[in-house]
């Protein structure tokens, strides 16, 4: 099987995984990111276990929105102590 970027595989030998898309190809290896939410280097020698899979069986991982602290609107009991 031919790997390309943008391809969607499952790994026959971790079908846990979920469905994946290739993100990146190099001369030795593929990364990988699964369904499960985790991005997975695949050698090339290992190309052998990744099969092709339907383009609607890859559900990307929900992104995490990073919530931004709310700024003190009052000092500290600590700070307005007098010294």
């Amino acid at each position: 099987m031919g790997i390309k970027v943008g391809n969607i595989v499952s790994h026959t030998g971790a079908l846990e995984w979920g469905a994946g898309k290739v993100m990146e190809i190099t001369a030795s290896s593929a990364m990988i990111q699964f369904s499960d939410g985790k991005n997975r280097k695949i050698a090339v020698s290992h190309f052998t276990t990744l099969q092709p899979a339907a383009p609607n069986s890859f559900l990307p991982p929900p992104e995490v929105l990073v919530e931004a602290k709310a700024a003190r609107a009052a000092r500290s009991p600590r700070a307005a102590k007098k010294k």
